[in-house]
């Protein structure tokens, strides 16, 4: 199962892919989205976006500048201010 997952700045998509999980730096705390997770919406707080591909153990970051996290039925999308990586 994978997650479709999706990283957009005001400038442009800059990820559209399958992945095994993301770990989203939320306000409230660090918070990680798989396949079927139920549906969220959450601030995002300067820090590290973790994403994980199927089969890998250690996580590619993007480094990332507030915004907001979607998880719906699609997958999860995550409108940053801005993102470097």
């Amino acid at each position: 199962m994978t997650l479709h997952f999706e990283l957009v700045t005001p400038e442009k998509l800059l990820r559209s892919e399958e992945v095994h999980m993301v770990v989203v730096p939320g306000t409230e705390g660090d918070f990680g989205v798989l396949e079927g997770h139920a549906p969220l919406m959450s601030t995002i707080r300067d820090g590290n976006l973790e994403i994980y591909k199927a089969g890998a153990t250690t996580p590619e970051t993007i480094r990332i500048e507030g915004g907001f996290a979607e998880v719906n039925e699609k997958g999860l999308t995550v409108l940053a201010e801005k993102a470097e990586g």
